[in-house]
């Protein structure tokens, strides 16, 4: 029996929209269901692994740095990468390599790599199942 593949596409940065977070949850999801996981990243989506993100306390609502306790994105990704290991799964996590140039966002997490909307094309027609989770 072969494993079930399931490929996404994120548009979204970092703490922009839930689309993002709801897509972070699908993949842990499909992690827990044993599935091998491809995500490719597009636009600002290619922020989501940025290596230099930093957590910070939050002013506007009086909390210090500690009560904040700021989530980043980075640190889901690598997340998701452990639980892929442990899941025996694959996950594999790909940024547009034009889009990281334009924003300057050269260096990425752990376990991700620079790719091309090729990568994701090849994906999709190989993929169980494709989910693209654009922009609005």
């Amino acid at each position: 029996m072969s494993k079930t593949v399931l490929s996404f596409l994120l548009m979204d940065g970092p703490f922009e929209q839930a689309r993002t977070t709801t897509a972070f949850r699908m993949i842990d999801a499909a992690l827990d269901k044993g599935c091998d996981v491809k995500v490719f990243t597009y636009e600002g989506g290619v922020s989501l692994a940025f290596a230099h993100q930093k957590p910070h306390a939050n002013s506007v609502h009086g909390r210090t740095f500690d009560e904040e306790n700021h989530p980043l994105t980075k640190d889901w990704i690598l997340a998701l990468f452990d639980k892929a290991k442990s899941k025996g799964c694959e996950l594999e996590w790909v940024n547009c390599g034009l889009c990281v140039d334009e924003r300057g966002v050269n260096e990425a997490v752990e376990g991700c790599r620079r790719g091309a909307p090729k990568d994701f094309w090849e994906w999709s027609k190989d993929a169980n199942g494709t989910l693209v989770i654009g922009t609005k």
